[in-house]
């Protein structure tokens, strides 16, 4: 059985996690990040800055299988998110040219941010792509280039990633977060690991020989309104009071469809916010 190598670029909190799985499964796993110190065995640590052209000294030699390109932009503007997400996937395509190497298939990590959808319908992979904010317009684009790249490419959407370590809907609703009822603000939401297994799975699958297609959304089984969570969460939690004003976070309102990848046969561990963020309470509770 021939190993599987991949490498990991921009691999942070969901690409480590997927590494993780994907070496527990015998695949040789190289992570590309500026600090590596950070990065767990058995991952092999290839220092490097998506932001520069030049090639990291210890990129990978040989054949590489896979490139998941996992990058997130550290400055939230328009010049910052072009470059990491276009800037950088240029500079990755072009050290593999220069090392001769050609992926199997390159999975690029988007956004459900490239849907500018508003009335609370559901969306899915053939939906329109209309964002109006620059982020969401950059992504598409680099999804374009990821697509165009000469190399079979996935594009995974995924949703609002919530988990250990990201909690600030938790910190909200114990200050009172209070938000708006009517209408409802239909928000979309993954649990990071299931962020990492279905990016596992849509490898695992293409290197097993199951056709891909070009999209897929990362999202749990039940989108919500964001006023339904905070209500749950308050009850989990124990808050009985309100700030004094309302707060919308955001004009957009979609429900997004995991049905393409669920038909694949991926199932989420945490099918629903209750179940996500139950087990992020309970690992809270044991901590104390």
């Amino acid at each position: 059985m021939t190993v599987s190598q991949v490498l990991i670029a921009g691999c942070g909190d969901v690409g480590t996690r997927l590494g993780l799985q994907l070496a527990a499964e015998g695949w040789t796993v190289y992570g590309l990040r500026r600090s590596v110190q950070r990065l767990p065995a058995p991952i092999i640590p290839v220092a490097g800055d998506l932001s520069g052209a030049q090639c990291p000294a210890d990129w990978p030699a040989g054949s590489l299988d896979y490139l998941v390109y996992s990058a997130a932009a550290t400055v939230h503007d328009e010049a910052g998110y072009r470059t990491a997400y276009i800037d950088g996937l240029r500079h990755v395509l072009a050290w593999l040219a220069k090392h001769g190497q050609t992926p199997k298939r390159l999975i690029f990590v988007s956004s459900s941010g490239v849907y500018g959808q508003q009335d609370g319908g559901w969306v899915d992979e053939t939906s329109a792509t209309e964002a109006t904010g620059f982020s969401g317009k950059v992504m598409r684009e680099a999804e374009q280039l990821a697509l165009d790249s000469g190399i079979a490419a996935t594009v995974l959407r995924l949703t609002g990633i919530y988990g250990p370590g990201r909690e600030w809907l938790l910190n909200q609703v114990r200050q009172g977060y209070r938000v708006a009822s009517e209408p409802p603000l239909y928000g979309n939401r993954i649990h990071v690991d299931d962020a990492a297994g279905l990016l596992a799975f849509l490898l695992q699958a293409d290197a097993s020989g199951v056709a891909l297609d070009d999209c897929y959304i990362g999202v749990d089984d039940a989108p919500a309104p964001l006023h339904e969570v905070v209500i749950w969460l308050r009850e989990q939690l124990g808050v009985s009071h309100w700030a004094e004003e309302s707060t919308v976070r955001r004009a957009g309102s979609k429900r997004c469809s995991n049905a393409r990848a669920k038909a694949l046969g991926w199932t989420p561990k945490y099918a629903s916010y209750q179940q996500g963020y139950g087990a992020i309470l309970q690992g809270l509770d044991q901590e104390k």
